[in-house]
């Protein structure tokens, strides 16, 4: 693997941390700015809204622009957003900075995916993206816990200047690592947004947003079901949090070689796991052990989907995949703001704290119903194609499609 993925990677680490500390640091934010904690919760709507409305936006301003100084641009964006934060002098300040600050995510990790899938040899894309994504798995390990303490001991501020030099590090390692790129010279925005358009895209990018919304419709009250229900202190969540870290990146490690080796049974195998480990979650969490042990698992294969819907959506977009890339984390993040609210539906609706489980299995069990639609689709056109002009579609991980005669 080469260096520049280590760059990506550093990246993908800062912009994981912000995104995710927010929660672990609301009450630090609301006592110090004279706001109550759910208040202070708009704040991680506010990284949710700037990701949603960058990803399409950032990337379609800049299908002209070379893609590392794209990334480099972004990266900047992002540390102009978290210093913003930490010199907010009040909440209406500090939420434009995280609006902010949120901005590039979507388009730096469309915009990387595709750079790291350029990166290494065929057949090994998938791995490549994955090793990216590390960065953000492992955020959850180290870089939430330590950005959590380190906010709870010399203020929420600090954290956020502490984010904004690792993404001038990020700055430095994109500029001296990552080979310049030339783009092809039919790139731009009207070839981004035919390439959008394709049905196999749409239908992947809805897959992300029912299936991953499972994930976040149990972590979002992951620390409030581990209190309530299974007894843990408060003390412990933390704990817990990097625990579901950890399964993000043991899920991050086998996603590449897996998806590169067959993506769509990948898909299958991880959104229908997703929907059995929420269910059988439902009666774990009563037992600490075995609700760490399902913690683990339940990071591990809710982040295995990851890598095959960034891998489809890319080799479905085939020549002009960046806007279709970066679109891709807008769906992950809706899914982040959907799966909470139903969620918190549930568990307001009088359901009890463990109710999230349910309403996650049955949205993963939806997006696995998309995927598996999209497949049939996808082998009924094939089939089609070969019956009416005798060729044979032959789909790979790594590539976009490809048509061979076949006499």
């Amino acid at each position: 693997m080469p260096l520049a993925l280590l760059a990506l990677a550093v990246s993908a680490f800062g912009i994981g941390t912000t995104e995710f500390v927010m929660m672990g640091l609301l009450p630090n934010v609301a006592d110090d700015l004279g706001t109550s904690v759910p208040t202070a919760g708009h704040l991680v709507s506010a990284y949710a809204i700037g990701v949603v409305i960058g990803a399409p936006l950032l990337t379609a301003l800049g299908s002209r622009i070379p893609r590392k100084r794209m990334l480099v641009l972004l990266m900047v964006l992002f540390t102009m957003g978290n210093l913003a934060s930490a010199l907010a002098p009040n909440f209406a300040l500090l939420a434009a900075g995280r609006v902010l600050a949120g901005l590039p995510h979507g388009a730096f990790f469309g915009v990387g995916a595709v750079v790291a899938a350029r990166l290494v040899a065929e057949g090994r894309q998938a791995r490549a993206v994955a090793t990216m994504f590390l960065g953000l798995t492992v955020a959850n390990i180290v870089g939430v816990p330590f950005g959590t303490l380190l906010g709870q001991q010399l203020g929420w501020r600090a954290t956020f200047l502490v984010v904004a030099v690792i993404g001038l590090v990020a700055v430095a390692a994109l500029a001296r690592l990552v080979p310049y790129m030339p783009l092809d010279s039919r790139a731009g925005l009207v070839r981004e947004l035919s390439a959008l358009r394709h049905p196999q895209v749409l239908l992947g990018l809805l897959t992300a947003v029912f299936g991953f919304a499972g994930v976040f419709a149990v972590y979002s009250y992951l620390a409030s079901m581990m209190t309530e229900v299974t007894g843990f202190a408060e003390s412990s969540v933390t704990v817990v949090l990097a625990l579901f870290g950890l399964g993000m990146t043991l899920g991050a490690l086998v996603a590449g070689p897996l998806t590169d080796r067959a993506l769509r049974p990948t898909l299958y195998g991880s959104l229908g796991a997703l929907a059995v480990v929420l269910v059988v979650f439902d009666a774990t969490v009563h037992i600490k052990w075995a609700a760490l042990v399902t913690v683990v698992v339940l990071g591990a294969v809710g982040f295995i989907t990851t890598t095959p819907l960034q891998m489809l959506v890319m080799n479905k977009a085939q020549h002009a995949p960046t806007l279709a890339s970066a679109s891709n984390h807008s769906a992950f993040n809706l899914a982040n703001a959907g799966g909470a609210w139903l969620g918190g539906a549930a568990i307001a609706a009088g359901w009890g704290w463990t109710s999230p489980t349910l309403v996650g299995a049955a949205l993963a069990a939806a997006g696995l119903a998309i995927a598996v639609t999209a497949g049939l689709l996808e082998g009924s056109t094939a089939r089609t194609a070969e019956g009416a002009g005798g060729s044979r579609v032959v789909a790979r991980s790594s590539d976009p499609v490809h048509v061979e005669r076949v006499g």
